[in-house]
């Protein structure tokens, strides 16, 4: 025991002494805040540099139309002829012009020119122009309900549980946010760590410092020691990224609250975090030990890392299920996959309800999958681990298990 704690304290060491592990500790809470900076100052920057005013014509052939409008930086100008218009938009007086055909009530269609090619109007133009119709088409209605025809809807959502009580997850925008963070952050972890156990095993095993170890200590001592040291570490680093996520949250809450509304991260969210993490990254590392015992060098042992690091990732393209319908039998199958579960679960954690019964069943299937996981990797540690050159093949490797 002795031996494995020495293990475990050293690969701890040698983790969080690397500059690789440093920087990407560091740059994740310094990236974010550069964010929230540039979110505040860049605005500020361009409505420096805009124009005070963008003015944008029209032409009404449907006589329904009297009166422009200036709202915000846009201003909706009347001409007479289309002529007029053409040439003020030529002399760049004007940004577009628009024609309001004579069937214009019943069809709704407009004419737009414009000099830019544009993907689609700007939102700011879109929203004048609407409003400039709106204005006119309500004409002789009282202020408060063109304001009211210009913005019918202001609708809050309130989530309820099956017994009628409020659900803790409300949804939104800003636990889509807090979930899909939260699910890169613990993916960026877990490849860290396992990234690093990975590459260390086969440069001791190039180096033959390998041998060294295993004179001193079993492959069981070392195996644990190795998992257990850069799990610490890439608990550290997760647990650094959650507090400075913490303060990144609160500065973006206090500056745009308006935008991504109200994030409500629970202590059973925090919780379940670093359970998730551990498990996930107990059994990625897991697999990673084995597949470097079985490659000769580092660069084919990352080449085979990749088997286990696509899956992983696989519950970020189902995002948008998982919001929408987390309860298709796609998101299931892939809350109760061990190597899906961890992210799948955060993920549903931020955007909708889960019952206990399925955390429960995820974590036991995923701590099942990390014994099972590692009794293999321990016989692969003792029969590969000081093979070098050529890498087993699938048949040598079953043989080898039936063996030991």
């Amino acid at each position: 025991m002795n031996k494995t704690w020495l293990i475990i304290k050293h690969e701890f060491l040698t983790m969080v002494k690397r500059k690789g592990f440093i920087i990407m500790t560091l740059a994740i809470p310094v990236v974010a805040l550069l964010g929230l900076l540039a979110a505040q100052i860049v605005p500020n920057l361009v409505n420096d540099t805009a124009p005070t005013t963008e003015k944008i014509g029209y032409v009404d052939y449907a006589g329904a139309f009297p009166a422009g409008i200036t709202e915000g930086k846009v201003s909706v100008v009347h001409y007479a002829t289309e002529a007029d218009a053409k040439a003020a938009l030529l002399d760049e007086e004007i940004a577009a012009y628009l024609v309001i055909p004579t069937d214009y009530i019943a069809t709704g269609w407009l004419q737009r020119y414009t000099l830019k090619n544009e993907i689609e109007i700007s939102g700011v133009g879109q929203t004048a122009i609407r409003d400039f119709l709106l204005g006119n088409l309500l004409q002789g209605n009282t202020p408060e309900v063109i304001a009211r025809a210009k913005n019918p809807m202001n609708i809050i959502t309130t989530t309820l549980t099956s017994t009628g009580d409020v659900a803790e997850q409300q949804g939104g925008i800003s636990a889509m946010i807090l979930a899909y963070i939260f699910a890169i952050l613990l993916m960026m972890s877990i490849f860290s760590s396992s990234g690093y156990l990975l590459q260390g095993l086969g440069e001791e095993k190039e180096n033959r410092v390998m041998e060294i170890l295993l004179s001193s200590v079993s492959s069981a001592q070392l195996l644990i020691g190795k998992v257990i040291g850069l799990g610490a570490g890439g608990l550290l680093q997760i647990v650094v990224w959650m507090v400075s996520a913490g303060v990144m949250l609160k500065l973006a809450l206090d500056n745009f609250s308006d935008v991504i509304g109200v994030l409500n991260v629970t202590p059973e969210f925090l919780v379940l975090g670093v359970i998730y993490f551990i498990l996930g990254y107990l059994l990625v590392a897991v697999l990673m030990a084995g597949a470097g015992a079985i490659a000769p060098t580092a660069r084919e042992g990352q080449q085979m890392s990749v088997l286990f690091t696509l899956p992983v990732i696989l519950p970020i393209y189902f995002m948008a299920l998982i919001m929408e319908h987390p309860e298709n039998i796609v998101v299931q199958i892939l809350t109760f996959i061990p190597i899906t579960s961890p992210m799948t679960i955060m993920m549903r954690l931020g955007l909708s309800e889960i019952t206990s019964w399925e955390i429960a069943v995820s974590i036991v299937l995923i701590a099942l999958s990390i014994v099972g996981c590692f009794i293999l990797a321990k016989k692969l540690f003792r029969t590969y681990l000081l093979m070098y050159g050529k890498r087993p093949d699938l048949r040598q490797i079953l043989q080898s298990f039936r063996k030991a």
